[in-house]
């Protein structure tokens, strides 16, 4: 069986209610104002906006914060409140301009103890029981919370509208980026080279526009993965497919470390550093990478150095044209069978990339030096005298790390 919580509040007379009201009513504008002084005094630097009657906000919110909570007497403490919306724009100027809501809560506070005075005489006054009161200063205090809980509504519209506001102005910012420098030399830029619209949108950012950056393209590990936590200087871009990230002053001590750390659970590539106006450049080399990586030529699972990979780059993105030439100079292995002309491959990249003799190359293929020489007079045999050509000696070379690259060769 529940027991009913005793309300003291409720066993006082309704005339001594209605009294107190009234009595309370009464004086709410005189002591608005009074608190709307006391705060003035204790918090010279909090500003006074006007509404559309060029009346303070301040003193309009504390005015219908204490009429909501006097004429809710008469229904009881215990019911739910209906705070002034005022409250919210409280919170959501305090956001829009930057400042935390400690200000703004301090200030709430002292309202109140500045209102419960006042409420406490006048209680004194219409003979209301001390229990009663203490109910009653209880109830302020949790019509307190719910004002600042509308500030703190308030203030997390505005940083969410805030955080949209900036990931849009990056995200122009990057578009314009990766424009390329080509189209956007038609227009006259500053006199380091930078076009006005550009310098006017990192302004606009907050973007100190470096001399080189780095471009990076991601690949999302989930849907819902949550963004790298990048440092405030990064542009990020979240709506794209692949997420991308500029990087400025990719080279600077400890930035690789703290963008693979950020990156973690990511897996991505980020392009060469260029100067700010090639992004574009860079973009297209790490997008490249990243095509690699999802046909499994490049590992996964971190974030790559696309000039740790210069090697995979260059040789498997033009397939066309590297299976063209592959074709035609690895075309005495046809008549190989598909083991033994393999083993011919190995060998002779082993003997190109070392240039050495029958032992360097046994060494780095872990078989005999015998054998070695067996495969080279069959490789001399099948190309004749185009292995000596320093043309097609770098032609095979190409197709060969090609095919290593792809896994068919080890």
């Amino acid at each position: 069986m529940v027991t009913a919580v005793r309300s003291a509040w409720r066993e006082v007379p309704p005339y001594q209610v209605r009294q107190f009201a009234a009595r309370a009513l009464e004086e709410v504008p005189t002591l608005a104002q009074d608190i709307l002084r006391e705060i003035r005094h204790a918090y010279p630097q909090l500003p006074l906006v006007p509404d559309e009657f060029g009346e303070p906000r301040a003193l309009v919110g504390i005015r219908q914060s204490l009429e909501h909570f006097v004429a809710h007497l008469t229904a009881g403490p215990d019911r739910p409140h209906v705070h002034p919306r005022v409250f919210q724009e409280f919170g959501r100027g305090e956001g829009l301009q930057g400042r935390s809501l400690d200000v703004l809560q301090a200030v709430y506070r002292l309202g109140v103890r500045l209102a419960w005075r006042r409420l406490a005489e006048i209680g004194q006054q219409v003979a209301i029981p001390a229990p009663a009161m203490y109910e009653l200063a209880e109830s302020g205090y949790e019509y307190l919370d719910g004002l600042v809980a509308e500030s703190v509504r308030g203030y997390a519209e505005a940083a969410a509208r805030q955080a949209g506001e900036r990931l849009r102005l990056q995200r122009r910012l990057m578009e314009q980026l990766f424009t390329g420098p080509a189209r956007r030399r038609r227009g006259a830029g500053t006199a380091d080279g930078v076009p006005p619209a550009l310098a006017e949108r990192a302004a606009a950012l907050g973007w100190t526009l470096p001399e080189r950056v780095a471009v990076a393209v991601l690949l999302r590990p989930a849907r819902e993965a949550v963004a790298p936590a990048v440092a405030p200087d990064i542009l990020l871009d979240m709506e794209s497919e692949r997420p991308r990230m500029v990087v400025p002053e990719p080279d600077a001590p400890g930035r690789r470390e703290l963008l693979a750390r950020a990156a973690a659970g990511w897996s991505g590539a980020i392009g060469p550093a260029v100067p700010l106006l090639d992004a574009a450049k860079s973009l297209r080399w790490a997008g490249a990478a990243v095509d690699l990586t999802e046909r499994g030529l490049l590992p996964a699972g971190e974030l790559l150095q696309c000039t740790e990979h210069t090697e995979a780059l260059v040789l498997l993105p033009p397939e066309e044209l590297i299976g063209d030439l592959t074709r035609r100079r690895l075309a005495p292995l046809d008549s190989c069978g598909p083991a033994h002309g393999r083993r011919l491959a190995e060998t002779l990249l082993a003997w190109l990339e070392t240039r050495g003799g029958a032992p360097e190359v046994a060494a780095r293929l872990g078989v005999h030096p015998q054998t070695v020489r067996y495969r080279l007079r069959q490789i001399r045999e099948l190309w004749g005298a185009e292995i000596d050509d320093p043309d097609r000696r770098f032609e095979l070379e190409l197709v060969l790390r090609a095919r290593r690259l792809r896994g068919d060769l080890s």
